[in-house]
């Protein structure tokens, strides 16, 4: 009955992955092919940006599924589910979600080191008179070598300097390096992985500073200001045709009686011609646009899209607000910086968590907003990076614009989004602490039967888990840039 049980659940857990899978990717080859350059596109940039943006989104949605999966084990009575009853069956579970935080964060060293850069450089060193393939291959590699040195390098200092105590001082110098192979042998490379991810994740703080903070800002007020009126954008290129008309007529005016026109006239006369052609073409294209349904309707959820965007913006101040009195009850309470500063329990008020517990015995409220929690933050830095481009210190280097932006744009923002991802994992902790470690679970407490004639008798009553939890009464699963906390 448990492994029928059991086999239910797994199948409904991969058949609900793999719809959101297959969403996923619908929308990456949506996003990028909306925004990439018809006359500059190539395939393998194209096919590159996608799975960047995939990969990003994809390790974004595994935080939701990791707290759903942990808390899913258990009845709201702090009780374990038959299938999950086996300290086997579980420990497969974790070891399952466990290997998939390895594998993503694997696959986002690979791309921000060597796919992402080799295809970047790739693209730069492409010549429409040059036909040579190989030399183009060769160039790019020639470049990437940088990146992948560095990857090298994090990965060498994350394995061989040593977290635990080395030998004494009377050790010789081969013990010490044969303790240093022994550390990495025995933590399966865990420390090389974890100290590259945390590495890319101080560059993806300044990445959500950047542009996540610029989205969140600029996202409800685009929202709340709107587009300009395809029928008035209309009207005013018809008056705009019809003063460049007049310009002209006035210019060829000059040259009636048979004479020739001055090299300064012609010349203006060449680039109001021109700039007629331009406004003539755009006024087609607001023709179709203003005779296009979807126009249509997103002039009728206008009012819609202001309530939303006052939404947006009261979410973003309780954002501000939960990181404030987040971050001060680390700075108060926490184990201190040997930890990371990491508290285990909630000694100040955070409406963010608060509000997450509250809907837990509502299910599944509280994963729907955990949820929507991660898709805003990738969102708003989507926004934020669509609007601000891509920038190198005060020089810009790409715009994101729809259907004009350069691959190597489109490669930018999705390693920008890759290096987001990693710091949002963190962000959401910080957040909702108390939520995140522990998810909804219960355990139980045995308390004394209420009564005068109960005697020795004793309840057992459910708690909501925090870190006066037993051990075996909760369980988390830890990623490469969390330690593992074990439960039962």
């Amino acid at each position: 009955m448990a492994a029928q049980s059991l086999l239910t659940e797994s199948v409904l857990g991969w058949s609900i992955f793999t719809i959101i899978l297959l969403v996923i990717l619908v929308f990456c080859w949506i996003y990028i092919r909306k925004f990439q350059s018809r006359r500059e596109s190539e395939v393998i940039s194209t096919i590159t940006a996608i799975c960047a943006l995939a990969i990003a989104l994809i390790t974004s949605a595994l935080l939701p599924v990791d707290i759903f999966l942990v808390s899913f084990m258990k009845y709201p009575n702090g009780t374990y589910k038959e299938w999950a009853a086996n300290n086997e069956t579980r420990g497969q579970i974790e070891d399952t979600v466990l290997y998939g935080y390895y594998t993503l964060y694997s696959i986002i060293l690979i791309c921000v080191f060597l796919w992402i850069p080799f295809v970047y450089f790739y693209y730069e060193e492409r010549d429409d008179n040059n036909v040579n393939k190989c030399s183009q291959v060769k160039n790019a590699l020639k470049y990437t070598i940088g990146f992948v040195i560095v990857c090298v390098a994090l990965l060498l200092i994350g394995a061989f300097v040593p977290l635990a105590a080395p030998p004494g001082q009377n050790s010789t110098q081969w013990e010490k390096v044969q303790y240093l192979f022994e550390e990495l042998g025995s933590s399966h490379g865990l420390p090389a992985l974890s100290f590259s991810i945390s590495s890319l994740t101080l560059i993806g703080m300044l990445a959500v500073i950047i542009y996540t903070a610029y989205g969140m800002s600029v996202m409800p007020l685009n929202l709340i200001k709107g587009t300009r009126s395809v029928k008035y954008e209309r009207l005013e290129n018809t008056e705009d045709i019809d003063d460049v008309e007049h310009q002209i007529e006035k210019l060829k005016s000059k040259c009636q009686d048979g004479r020739p026109l001055s090299s300064r006239d012609r010349n203006n006369l060449q680039e109001l011609e021109g700039k007629l052609q331009v406004l003539r073409r755009r006024g087609r294209h607001l023709e179709i646009a203003e005779r296009n349904c979807c126009t249509k309707v997103g002039s009728a959820l206008r009012p819609f899209k202001i309530l939303l965007g006052i939404f947006f913006i009261l979410v973003a101040l309780l954002f501000t607000i939960a990181l404030f009195i987040s971050n001060l009850d680390k700075a108060l309470h926490s184990a201190g910086i040997s930890s990371g500063f990491i508290i285990f329990g909630t000694n100040l008020t955070n409406p963010l968590n608060e509000l997450l517990l509250a809907l837990q015995p509502v299910f599944p409220l509280d994963y729907i907003l955990i949820t929507v929690i991660t898709v805003y933050f990738v969102l708003t830095s989507m926004a934020g990076i669509r609007n601000m481009g891509i920038w190198f210190f005060w020089i810009r280097l790409y715009k994101i614009r729809p259907k004009k932006t350069r691959p190597q744009a489109l490669l930018f923002l999705c390693m920008i989004l890759l290096l987001i991802v990693l710091h949002t994992s963190y962000m959401i902790y910080s957040l909702a602490p108390q939520y995140v470690m522990y998810g909804s679970q219960k355990y139980l407490v045995q308390m004394p039967s209420p009564g005068p004639t109960s005697g020795n008798t004793t309840i057992n009553t459910s708690r909501i888990c925090d870190a006066d939890a037993p051990e075996g009464g909760w369980a988390r699963y830890p990623t490469p840039t969390r330690p593992r906390r074990h439960g039962a």
